[in-house]
């Protein structure tokens, strides 16, 4: 799920992530093209419900692709991404669109 809330000034949005873990993982990191994608750089917060959320500011006007990386190796999309991409590796990448 991704809840969007622009600035003032529309240049930029607080976009906060936050993926349900049906499968039960015990941690979860957000990793895109706006911080290459790394495994270490956004963990998620672990929520009592046992979802994960974590939330950033990025620069609007951009369409930003991204997964959520559950228990270190298991990628997965966002159901209610703005969109999907094909990558590199014959699967699909979530889009968020600002």
């Amino acid at each position: 799920m991704l809840k969007k809330s622009y600035s003032k000034t529309g240049a930029a949005c607080r976009v906060t992530f936050k993926y349900e873990n049906e499968e039960q993982a015990a941690n979860a990191v957000l990793a895109g093209e706006f911080n290459d994608w790394s495994l270490h750089e956004t963990p998620m917060k672990k929520l009592k419900d046992g979802s994960f959320s974590v939330t950033l500011s990025l620069p609007a006007g951009h369409n930003y692709r991204f997964r959520y990386v559950l228990d270190g190796n298991v990628w997965v999309n966002d159901s209610q991404a703005d969109g999907y991409a094909p990558n590199e590796y014959g699967e699909a990448n979530s889009v968020l669109t600002l």
